[in-house]
This record gives structure tokens, sequence and C-alpha cells, in this order.
């Protein structure tokens, strides 16, 4: 059916595509990476399991753990058999940290990775050359755990963060996979990777539309909301422009081809996603900034402990290569391995409880950082679909009645208006009376017989066609889709429809005002619509007919002005944005392309839910910050003593003391991490 809609406000990570492949490639980038994952999260389970079970030998054999435990038994080979499962442990349970050193120089400078390789190789190269005779103490136990509970935190945090990037692979999913191609008034299914230029194709109604171009004959209503933000479906004929992947609504098309695979506007949105996910992953989280400052402490202070020992005091090569040893292996604290990764698998978890799901944890970390927010409108701050604002009825008619006689007629319709209508009718639980002769004519209206009378439900252009005055009653200030309801020609009444304002928005937009930050709105909607929700809601900004490059321009704009910004949306026409603001946040009830580019997902699609995640990110960034302190605390104490500081005085760290510290400040972090339940649940908005 089709309505012309009548407004009281009149308006004047991996590779770029280089071929003609259509989407193919792009989806495959996604399932890929999402595998990869996945597969990476089973590996270190794995390599922490294996090498759990075989610590257990090499720790039984050290001589520090014996003495610690106060047993003692040896047979004849056992450091030899001890050295043989500390290398094997080194090079399989050490490899990912070994390749994420070479990564991390070549790309980020040094981090986690960068300090776990230089604690190990260092651990084991020194004990392996004690084992074959120079003098000084075997390592091999520090080296075992130090593998071990790394391994751990790797695998809870990869764990509990699992949402790898599906969405190229969902943006390309929007494209269907053949067309109906014309050719000599034959149709002819083909892949889309093989339409040209100038190629035409039939959309039959409902389908998606497979290229860029221009009707030529045929005309429909054509549904862009998830593309360009659009919230109503937009009415074409012949010589409109159609976007590959907006879905048809009742009426056939053909569409002469203007641009397909490469330069389709769809590609050049998967390309905008693309580079901005590529500049993001760059950014190093708080974890990593403290690993790395420790390795450069470690190798700066370990050089420096050598050089001391070695050439300025009276002590030997052999007792200055072991200080050195110790403060490079004491450096990396176990802690550390776990600090971080605690806090995050509980916020994670809480997170996710509260309808929070945290994709990318850096942006997580940062959200606390928040000085401006840009809100998409449909769907976002309204409810994204139509909904009945207001009913007005004459003739002694009575306003349930006449909605259920719309109800009766509209409900055979997909129409957004008819669904409209249809939801009101069930929210107010109205029997429909019984319709039949249902006829649609395009651009006039519907009209079916209810009761043996006939009923027309029309657009204002067919009042006007008809010489019947459109009543005074229908002007308001809002922007409103007016429909006008006829028995045997008389106006009885009519329903004004609206995108709705979500219930939650104006709680939730002053409460982010109250902690200062500057909440703004961009859309593809027209400037009434947008005006009226900006004053409706007290933004302090908007920016409306706004196309997906505008928005990441706006986004960048606003970067550039010093905010630190975050983005909510729920359209691929927000896809480009979300991934270039500082922290993208989709809104769960929009599409799956938004939600896989955002770092953040809402499931609710509550506004006030970010207010939550601003004030749970600043709990879990101060609770990351706290454990970081707790696991490289002890270093303050420890690195000195492993030096040899106060050797004169007769104090040396003893190994064994080290590990009781170690053990101490992993304990402290795990029960610091618990902590964050509370303060979460203490200042929740409601």
């Amino acid at each position: 059916m089709e309505h012309h809609e009548h407004h009281t406000h009149h308006q004047g990570d991996e590779h770029h595509m280089h071929n003609q492949q259509s989407n193919h490639v792009h989806s495959g980038h996604g399932t890929h990476h999402h595998d990869h994952h996945a597969m990476m999260i089973r590996d270190f389970k794995k390599r922490f399991y294996i090498n759990t079970v075989l610590s257990i030998p090499v720790l039984a054999f050290s001589k520090m753990i014996q003495g610690f435990i106060g047993l003692s038994f040896s047979f004849p080979g056992m450091e030899i058999v001890a050295a043989a499962l500390a290398t094997f442990i080194f090079i399989y349970g050490g490899w990912p940290f070994l390749k994420g050193l070479k990564d991390e120089l070549s790309e980020s400078g040094p981090g986690m990775m960068t300090l776990i390789a230089i604690a190990i190789s260092v651990a084991w190269a020194y004990s392996s050359a004690v084992i074959l005779g120079l003098e000084g103490k075997v390592f091999y136990w520090e080296l075992v755990t130090l593998i071990d509970i790394m391994l751990l935190g790797h695998w809870l945090e990869m764990r509990s963060i699992m949402g790898a990037s599906k969405a190229l692979q969902k943006l390309a999913e929007l494209m269907p996979s053949e067309a109906h191609k014309v050719e000599s008034n034959q149709v002819l299914d083909v892949k889309i990777s093989e339409l040209k230029k100038g190629d035409i194709i039939l959309v039959k109604p409902g389908e998606k539309v497979p290229a860029d171009g221009k009707i030529t004959e045929g005309e429909s209503d054509l549904n862009e909301s998830a593309l360009t933000g659009e919230s109503k479906p937009v009415q074409k004929a012949k010589g409109n422009d159609v976007i590959g992947g907006a879905i048809n609504g009742d009426g056939s098309i053909k569409v002469k081809v203007t641009s397909s695979g490469e330069d389709s506007y769809l590609n050049k949105v998967i390309k905008m996603v693309e580079e901005a996910q590529q500049t993001k992953s760059k950014t190093q989280n708080l974890a990593n900034k403290a690993a790395g400052w420790l390795a450069y402490i470690a190798i700066g202070v370990g050089v420096l402990t050598f050089v001391v020992w070695a050439f300025f005091t009276n002590q030997g090569m052999d007792f200055a290569l072991e200080r050195m040893v110790t403060v490079m292996i004491i450096t990396c604290p176990h802690a550390l391995g776990l600090a971080v990764p605690l806090v995050v698998a509980i916020s994670t978890a809480l997170s996710a409880r509260n309808g929070l799901l945290i994709r990318n944890r850096t942006a997580f970390e940062n959200s606390r950082k928040i000085s401006a927010i840009v809100f998409d409108k449909t769907g976002t701050l309204t409810e994204g679909n139509f909904g009945v604002n207001r009913i007005k009825v004459f003739n002694g008619q009575k306003e349930d009645e006449v909605l259920a006689l719309a109800g009766a007629i509209e409900q055979n319709s997909e129409h957004p208006i008819a669904r409209g209508i249809v939801k009101e009718v069930k929210r107010r639980n109205l029997d429909l009376p019984n319709s039949s002769d249902f006829s649609s004519t395009k651009g006039k209206g519907v009209s079916a017989k209810v009761s043996g009378s006939d009923y027309r439900i029309v657009s204002p252009g067919f009042l006007k066609d008809e010489g019947i005055d459109v009543p005074e009653e229908v002007n308001s200030d809002q922007v409103e889709t007016v429909v006008f309801i006829l028995k045997e020609g008389t106006l009885i009444g009519f329903i004004a429809l609206a995108d709705q304002i979500r219930k939650e928005s104006k709680a939730a937009i002053a409460a982010l005002k109250d902690k200062g930050v500057k909440v703004l709105m961009a859309t593809g909607d027209n400037e009434q619509t947008a005006k009226a929700v900006a004053d409706a809601l007290n933004l302090d900004g908007y920016y409306s007919q706004v196309l997906p490059h505008e928005k990441s321009e706006l986004i960048e704009s606003l970067q550039n002005d010093g905010e630190f910004v975050a983005m909510t949306g729920d359209g691929v026409n927000d896809a480009p944005a979300l991934a270039k603001a500082n922290i993208g946040i989709a809104v769960g009830s929009g599409t799956d392309v938004a939600a896989e580019t955002a770092d953040i997902i809402l499931t609710e699609s509550s506004p006030s839910d970010i207010a939550n995640l601003i004030l749970f990110g600043r709990a879990t960034y101060k609770k990351m910050v706290q454990n970081i302190v707790w696991a490289t605390g002890y270093n303050v104490i420890a690195i000195p003593l492993a030096a040899g500081v106060l050797f004169y005085q007769g104090v040396m760290i003893n190994p064994a003391v080290g590990a009781a510290l170690m053990s101490l400040s992993t304990i402290i972090c795990a029960a610091n991490a618990q902590l964050l339940r509370l303060n979460f649940q203490k200042n929740k908005v409601r």
C-alpha cells in the first residue's frame, strides 16, 4: 500500500579489496578474523594446561622449592630432567610471548609481551648456562611459574572479550548474492560480481537492491533506513537514484547500474570502516603501557647492576651476572599477568549482566575521558518506528472505534504507517471488526468494506484532489505523518504518527550533561524532525540530513577541537562514524553491522546505559590502576635489593622471599578486583 506522506512543516583489519569480486572477499575477512580469535583462545588454554602439568616436576626438583616446603630428595640426573622440561616449557609455553616481542617491537613499542619475553629468555639462558657449569643459581622455577601465570592471564582476558570483529562480513551480507539481469526481454539470474555499469536489473517487491543505480521503470517505496538513517521509506520513481543494500517495498522496479563492486556506496562504507579499525587497533591499553615501562627498567637496571658489580667492586663476573639476571627476572611481576585480566573478566561479566557488551577493552578503559557524545537519532534517542502520536475524530465518532476501523483495514499491509496503527490497536487491546474487499492505490491510500460501509484511509494529497478541506487541527508544531479516515466519502477522523522519543532518553541526557558531557545529535532525517527531537530533549546541538561519510567527518572535526568523542548508533550509516569515534557504542536493536564496528554494544538500546558506561568505565579504570600499583609495588623494594644495594649490610633478596612477596601481590590483586562488584551496584544510574 502507498501513502503520500504529509509533514505539518513543509520542507524545501585486513587487506583492501582490489578487484570487482563483490563482497565475498570481505565476508571472508570477518569469518577469518573471528575464527582466528577462537583458535587463539583454544591455543592459550591448551598451552596453559600442558605447561602447568609439566611445571609440577620442575618445581619439585628445585632445591629452593624443596627447602620452602621442608622436603628433600634427589636422583642422578635430576637437574638434567628439570632442564629438559623447563626448555620444552620455555619453547612451547613461551612461544606466544617470544612471537609477541617481535610484533610489539616492530609495531607499537615494548609492552606486556616484551616484558615477559625478556624475563623468560634471561631466566632460561642463565639457568641453562648454570646447568652447563657456570657458577650461579638455577631459575627454572621462576621461568615455569611466570609462563603459566601469564598464559592463564592472557587466556582469561581473551575469553572475556571474544567479540572479534565481524564487521566487514556483516556489511557484505547486506548485499544479496544474485541479481536479476534484464537482457533482450529475458531475465537472467547472475552473480553480483558479474554486474557492470549500464546493465539493467529487475528488483522485485521485498528484495534488496543489488547495486547502486537509477530507476528506469516502475515506482516503489525503498527502505534505506539502515543505510542512510532516514526513518521513513523513501518513495522513488523513474530517474531516482537507488543504493545497493536498500530494501524494496511493494513495487517492481528496473534499475540501470551506475556503480557496482569497488565503487558502490556500501563498499565505500566498508573501506571507511576498515581504515578506521586499522588505526584504532594500534592504541595500547593500560597494562601494556605499564609493562612497556617495566621492560625499559628491567634492561636499564639489569645492565647497570652488571656494570657496577663487574667493574667497580671486587666481586667476580659470576656474581655480577647473577645479580643482573635476578633483577631482570624480578622486574616482570607475576601479578601483572593477572592484575588487569581479572579486572577485565569481572567488569566484562558485570557489564554484560547490565546490558553492556564490551568488545574493545582499550575503549572501555578510556570511556572515563568522554567529553562529547554524538547520538544517532533513529532507533537510539527515538524508537525508530512509527507510533501513533494523536487521533482526532469528527461527527460524533469515538476515538477507539475509528482506530479499530483503521486497524481492520491496515492489518494486511506491511507499510510502516500501517504497522504503527496496528501496534497502537494492540496496545489498547481493541477488537477489530471484519473487513473485506481490501485494495490499495499507489499514492492515494487504501480502501476496504467494514460492516457494509466503504472506508478509505488516504493521504492529504487525496483530500485536496477530492476538494475536501484539510481540518485545522492537523497543524501542530510536531513533525508528523497524517492519514485521514473517510466513511462513504465523509471525513470521520485522522491519525497522526511520528517516530516516538524513547522514555529513557530524557533522564539519560540529563545524567550525561550533569557529568559535564556535551550531548549532540547527528541524523540522516530532515531538519524539522531533528529540531523537534533536539528541543524536546534539550540537547547541546544537532546536525540534520547527515550522510554516513559526513558523520565520520563530524566526529573528526570534534576530535580536532580536542573533544574525546563517543558515538552511538544502530545502522550501517553509523558504522564509519562508530569506527572513527574514540569510542563507538552500538545500540543492540540496530543492525549487526553497527554492533560489529562498535567498541561497546548496549543490548537494551537504553540511553541510560550510556551514563552507566561512563561511571563504570571510571570505576574499572581506577581498579586497574590500583592493581597495577599492587602488582608492580613490590618491585620498588625488590629491584634495588636484587641489584644488591644493601649487599654490604648483609641484606640480599633471597629468591624464596621474592616468591612469597610475589604470591602476596597476586592475591591482593585478585581480592581487589572483586571489590568492583560492590562499586558497580552502589553507583548505577537506574
